[in-house]
């Protein structure tokens, strides 16, 4: 499938590891001029640099996305050197695990200053241009907890469910002016963050990561963890141009966890 998106302009936030970076790849091999953005500026311009000695069009962007002014400056550094931004890819690192009985008011805060603050940010930065170009794909990746809100995870669960329900009023409102907008759910993906969450949970129950992983995949349908290539795939029509008729979803990239439809 063409998915119609060559020589479009992606600012990917967050794309110097795990998912982000596997959706800048999936998004480079179709053509997309991919901002690879982090708070590690050589770990972005080495990713960069490995995709355009594959060929592809991109740049490496030092981004602290925790204010409005970080967000405004790296997006314009990646419109200085690609152009307007076409795909706009939400993603960031989660929250520490905690439990909702014990969050504080700090935690809450939080919650919205991590998931929340820096994804509307990057948006009031990007949206007015799209919508007068009209065409625009705005994706931010999730997790499962939006539907089944995961356990030692109410932090993530609360910021992430907030976002959900922002992103969602948003879709209505620009579905006129082409622009979709969407949710990528991960399930047990094997990045690094999932990495730190099962040793967390081992330590937490004084058993082994290899003990927590086989639990962990006895829960999933599929009896794997995916893969970030499949992940990354699954954004990457999301941000097509034969997906301009999904908008306002939150779509689940997770083995068959969430049990519910």
């Amino acid at each position: 499938m063409d998915l119609g998106i060559s020589g479009k302009t992606a600012f990917v936030a967050a794309s110097t590891g795990g998912l982000g970076l596997a959706i800048a790849r999936a998004l480079a091999a179709e053509g997309v001029r991919v901002a690879v953005t982090g708070r590690r500026p050589d770990r972005a311009k080495e990713i960069a640099a490995e995709l355009e000695a594959a060929g592809h069009t991109a740049v490496g962007i030092e981004a602290d996305l925790g204010t409005p002014k970080g967000a405004a400056a790296a997006v314009e550094r990646c419109t200085d050197a690609l152009g307007p931004i076409d795909i706009l890819v939400l993603n960031g690192p989660g929250p520490k695990p905690g439990a909702a009985a014990t969050l504080t008011s700090d935690d809450i805060a939080a919650a919205f200053d991590v998931l929340v603050k820096p994804q509307h940010a990057l948006i009031s930065q990007v949206l007015p241009g799209m919508r007068e170009r009209r065409w625009g794909r705005i994706l931010a990746v999730g997790s499962s907890g939006v539907v089944a809100p995961l356990p030692n995870l109410a932090v993530s669960n609360t910021g992430r469910a907030a976002l959900a329900g922002y992103l969602k009023t948003l879709a209505a409102e620009v579905a006129l002016d082409a622009v979709t907008v969407n949710m990528l759910l991960p399930g047990r993906i094997a990045t690094d963050r999932v990495a730190e969450l099962d040793q967390a949970a081992a330590k937490r129950r004084g058993t082994t990561v290899e003990e927590i992983q086989l639990e962990s995949r006895k829960t999933i349908p599929a009896r794997r963890y995916g893969e970030p290539g499949e992940f990354g795939a699954a954004a990457a029509f999301l941000c097509s141009a034969p997906a301009s008729y999904i908008t306002g979803v939150a779509l689940r990239c997770d083995g068959g966890l969430i049990r519910s439809l």
